[in-house]
């Protein structure tokens, strides 16, 4: 499928309540236009809660069994990060990929934000996930991930980067910066979906969430603070054409990454 529909939910988060945020979820995917891809925020169930043995959802729990309904219902790919305790006990902060089909992808989120005390509430991931879905190959990333350019940059891999999170207010102009350099660096659309409003620990979000193409420009954005759906459309023939035509990646440094 040359052509790739992506609808990035900017929402408010009720904090630490799983239920209220499934149904409040609920109710804005009934309203959406048909898409191939859905992308939530990151700890769309909870917000970004450090309390992480409470919140935390033993897989399979009713978050992951939600996305595959609402996944089958809108024959779409939905997806979107909560807090998970993996069956060896470890908590992770997991952004799940997940499929009409029924498959299940994760990514646990690599770089934890330490000012907020995630990596002493949550366990880093190690591996490099790259999903492929309706053609296109897939990058999963998790917000703080978005300030390390190397853990991201293509190696030829991928062609669009999802990237959820909980970014605050105070911070917005990194965010929507750094969402374009990494567009641009990697020639690769991103998929860029923030929350808005206040959480349990009176952080403000001002969403700013982006789409933006191969070129670092935004096809898509919505007013700051302003809950609502982005739309945009990701042209995977239009993306080979310019690679071909401007191949910066055949001067790209060699380097590998410990630890992926």
């Amino acid at each position: 499928m040359s052509t790739l529909k992506v609808a990035v939910i900017q929402t408010e988060l009720v904090w630490q309540n799983c239920q209220a945020n499934l149904t409040l979820l609920e109710q804005k995917l009934t309203l959406l236009k048909p898409v191939d891809l859905i992308v939530l925020p990151e700890m769309f169930t909870t917000g970004f809660s450090m309390d992480s043995a409470q919140i935390a959802e033993t897989e399979p729990g009713p978050a992951l069994n939600w996305l595959l309904a609402q996944a089958m219902r809108y024959q779409a790919a939905i997806t979107g990060s909560l807090a998970v305790r993996t069956t060896t006990g470890a908590l992770v902060n997991r952004l799940y990929f997940v499929t009409p089909e029924g498959q299940v992808e994760h990514y646990d989120k690599r770089h934890l934000f330490r000012m907020a005390g995630e990596h002493q509430a949550y366990q880093a991931g190690t591996a490099r996930v790259i999903v492929p879905f309706r053609g296109w190959r897939i990058l999963l990333q998790v917000c703080y991930d978005l300030r390390f350019p190397v853990f991201s940059r293509n190696r030829g891999d991928y062609d669009a980067i999802v990237y959820v999170a909980n970014w605050p207010a105070a911070r917005s102009r990194a965010w929507w910066l750094l969402l374009q350099a990494r567009a641009i660096e990697n020639q690769a659309y991103v998929f860029g979906c923030n929350r808005v409003g206040l959480d349990g620990n009176e952080i403000s979000y001002n969403g700013d969430s982006l789409i933006v193409d191969y070129l670092g420009q935004p096809l898509a954005e919505l007013a700051a603070a302003e809950a609502g759906v982005l739309y945009g459309s990701a042209d995977l023939s239009a993306l080979t054409a310019f690679r071909q035509k401007f191949p910066a990646q055949l001067d790209a440094d060699s380097f590998s990454i410990s630890g992926t």
